[in-house]
């Protein structure tokens, strides 16, 4: 039987077809045409197709959602928002606000280092000197797809983590600050651990530190990224704590 107009199609098959739309689409042209495709793109149903479609959750899943529209935005947007992070690059995308010493360098991992290093994917590092050595991303959330309302009524969880070791031969300190900063720059979260002092002849291994941001005040719209170190032997080369894999993400991980 042929169809005449789209809207006379069954719900599940409109509710299909509007599950391989782009969302923004939905949301931005197809919510607009008429109560029918607005009511349905509403419909938390096809929120959670969508999810299962993109693999942003199984199956089986068992987690409660508040929102799954929200939910699948958040999917959608979760990655690290840091550029750069294991120095592939070398020093793009980063600000280096203090270069003593001999300044950073970035280094490759030795085999030995890599079959240490959690990750296979971390090849390189970056290293400080003897003095202290410190450098910075700001992560724009708008530029990086989220928009205003979504960070103030949603405040999702936001995740730091960095790595960091020092050397077996040398003592060193490594240092992180992390801001959450509204729209003129003012702190509105800060995570600033005490220094992390390793003495000499440690064990070298990589540490790992993390923190997650919840409950912040609304109007956060930068996130302000420092870390870096000094060795305190004061070594002339490249002596200081060695960090890499750096990120901050946005909302629920992938499962």
């Amino acid at each position: 039987m042929a169809v005449g107009n789209i809207n006379e199609l069954p719900e599940n098959i409109l509710l299909e077809l509007f599950t391989h739309v782009p969302a923004r689409q939905l949301l931005v042209n197809c919510r607009l045409v008429c109560s029918l495709w607005r009511d349905l793109i509403d419909l938390v149903t096809l929120w959670k197709r969508k999810c299962l479609r993109e693999g942003f959750i199984t199956e089986d899943w068992d987690q409660p959602v508040a929102d799954w529209k929200i939910f699948y935005f958040l999917r959608s947007l979760h990655r690290n928002l840091l550029h750069n992070p294991c120095a592939e690059e070398g020093f793009e995308f980063w600000s280096l606000d203090v270069n003593g010493g001999d300044e950073w360098k970035v280094e490759d991992l030795s085999k030995d280092q890599r079959k240490e290093f959690p990750s296979d994917k971390v090849k390189k590092y970056f290293v400080t000197s003897y003095y202290t050595c410190l450098k910075s991303q700001v992560v724009d959330l708008k530029a990086e797809g989220y928009w205003e309302e979504l960070m103030d009524n949603t405040r999702p969880d936001i995740e730091v983590k960095d790595w960091f070791a020092a050397r077996p031969d040398c003592g060193s300190k490594y240092q992180l600050c992390v801001q959450l900063l509204s729209s003129a720059h003012a702190p509105l979260g800060t995570f600033q651990p005490d220094p992390a002092t390793i003495q000499q002849k440690s064990d070298a291994k990589w540490r790992e530190v993390s923190h997650t941001f919840s409950n912040y005040p609304p109007g956060v719209r930068y996130i302000w990224f420092q870390h870096g170190g000094v060795d305190t032997h004061y070594w002339a080369g490249w002596y200081g704590p060695r960090v890499t894999n750096s990120s901050i993400t946005i909302g629920p991980p992938l499962p």
